[in-house]
């Protein structure tokens, strides 16, 4: 503890030692106007047909992980599963930086949140299909499991 305090103070005098940094840019405090976006590239659209791609490179290993969970089948091949989030991750990043290439090609400089929101939808749609997985393959009687069930992927 006492090394990052000594690492702040050190850091604290090093940089008001240094000059002021000079930004290479000049920046206009009045933001654009963005043109009319076309209905495709929308922030719901886009968010939600984007997260469609790593959804689909994950869902036949959901199938197999919800299986396991609630039918009482094994699940051993964890190797695989490694090799799909690693797939997943990839995809995501992928296609976030894909829908931002697209976002700045038609000129529209808001892209962060819907960034973050491209590749978290895929997990909204991974939340769809296990609700899509409890109506169709789960036959839970009591009110109370279909909770628990419901509660779990959240």
């Amino acid at each position: 503890y006492q090394r990052r305090v000594h690492g702040v103070f050190v850091g604290a005098v090093v940089g008001y030692k240094r000059a002021p940094m000079e930004i290479p840019v000049d920046v206009n405090v009045i933001p654009r106007n963005i043109p009319e976006q076309r209905w495709y590239m929308r922030p719901p659209f886009t968010i939600m047909m984007a997260g469609i791609l790593p959804f689909g490179a994950a869902f036949i290993e959901l199938f197999f992980i919800l299986s396991s969970l609630w039918l009482n089948r094994f699940y051993y091949v964890f190797g695989f599963l490694a090799l799909v989030f690693i797939i997943l991750t990839i995809t995501c990043a992928e296609i976030t930086i894909v829908m931002v290439y697209f976002m700045l090609c038609y000129e529209d400089y808001r892209w962060w949140w819907r960034s973050f929101f491209i590749s978290g939808s895929s997990g909204f749609h991974l939340f769809l299909y296990s609700i899509f997985y409890f109506a169709t393959t789960l036959r839970m009687k009591k009110f109370w499991s279909g909770v628990i069930y419901l509660e779990l992927p959240s």
